[in-house]
């Protein structure tokens, strides 16, 4: 299991502690110094769709505008988000189902991380 987290996102913080509470221990990644790779990024478009692995409010989403982005073809977009972390909305969570296969979860929302990983 990869958490890929941002220090100073409070949201962040929040799954960490959910994690710890649940006593699970995944390997931490610092999102904006090594962003998922294009397999996991292509992965998590596949499960989320482009709604969901966006970060839509941060700087580096504003600075390329909603328009530039929304041209963007698939390839496009994941060689973007897989050179800046600060694009992807986070943490993202990448854990295996119970057949084995892997699951992406961006944002932190409990029942959904309980789902998965109950």
């Amino acid at each position: 299991m990869r958490l890929y987290s941002y220090r100073a996102c409070s949201t962040c913080r929040k799954a960490q502690t959910w994690l710890n509470e649940q006593r699970l221990a995944p390997d931490v990644i610092d999102i904006t110094t090594q962003p998922p790779t294009l397999a996991e990024l292509s992965l998590a478009l596949a499960q989320l769709g482009r709604k969901r692995l966006l970060n839509t409010s941060g700087q580096s989403y504003r600075a390329l505008g909603a328009k530039a982005v929304a041209a963007m073809d698939d390839a496009q977009l994941l060689a973007l988000l897989a050179a800046d972390g600060r694009l992807i909305k986070r943490p993202v969570l990448i854990a295996a189902t119970t057949t084995g296969e892997p699951r992406v979860l961006t944002g932190f929302r409990p029942q959904e991380w309980q789902d998965l990983l109950g």
